[in-house]
């Protein structure tokens, strides 16, 4: 199931390697205006990880995303 979402790019954070074969790469994007505005992290992965270095904080951006989670040892991700 795909989503998308618009918001204005809050921060990115740099790529991490989790293991010797997985990268992963967190950026925030603000959305909504007035007194609360939400701040939503999202998780780019592998080869998608650059993706986001042509983007300027602050700068108004589309997101496109997927929804995943799973069990492991009795916790949710």
């Amino acid at each position: 199931m795909s989503f998308e979402v618009e918001g204005k790019l809050h921060k990115v954070f740099e790529t991490e390697s989790k293991t010797q074969t997985f990268q992963a790469r967190e950026f925030v994007i603000e959305i909504g205006d007035g007194n609360y505005p939400q701040f939503v992290k999202f998780q780019l992965t592998q080869d998608r990880c650059a993706l986001i270095d042509s983007f300027d904080t602050g700068q108004q951006i589309k997101v496109f995303f997927d929804l995943r989670g799973r069990e492991w040892n009795e916790k949710y991700f």
